[in-house]
């Protein structure tokens, strides 16, 4: 690693050092965290529900920004400390970053059934040309 990249590390774990991870908000964001984890994971075969769960994340990223302004404007109501900063990185960091990376694992998965199920249709078309080949291979034969 490059000094410019163990400054940016050291800088990322201060921060997260400084969070309070007791504050009961905060628990309950990671349990949605690992719950939302949870169920790219369980429903990998049931594509229109994976879809709907992408579609979902995807919006709450979107809306990332307009979440941080509201709570920016009401923390007092749910947290012990002001979080959330004009630029975002708290709500980046916490919210939006495991959201992406569920997305990517999303993505990930229905990349790795395409290729599955591409490669069960190309064996199937070969073991049909094999098949058409020793029929035709019959027939010159008689």
């Amino acid at each position: 690693m490059t000094e410019q990249n163990t400054v940016a590390v050291d800088q990322l774990l201060t921060f997260l050092g400084g969070i309070d991870w007791k504050d009961p908000w905060l628990i309950g964001l990671l349990m949605f965290h690992i719950t939302i984890t949870s169920m790219a994971l369980l429903t990998r075969n049931y594509g229109n529900l994976q879809a709907l769960l992408f579609f979902f994340l995807i919006l709450l990223v979107y809306f990332s920004e307009s979440i941080n302004e509201l709570a920016s404007a009401n923390w007092r109501i749910f947290s012990r400390q002001q979080y959330f900063d004009s630029n975002g990185l708290f709500i980046s960091v916490v919210f939006s970053i495991p959201i992406l990376l569920n997305c990517m694992l999303m993505v990930g998965s229905w990349l790795w059934q395409s290729t599955q199920l591409m490669k069960n249709i190309k064996i199937a078309q070969l073991k049909e040309n094999l098949k058409k080949q020793r029929a035709i291979e019959k027939e010159k034969q008689k």
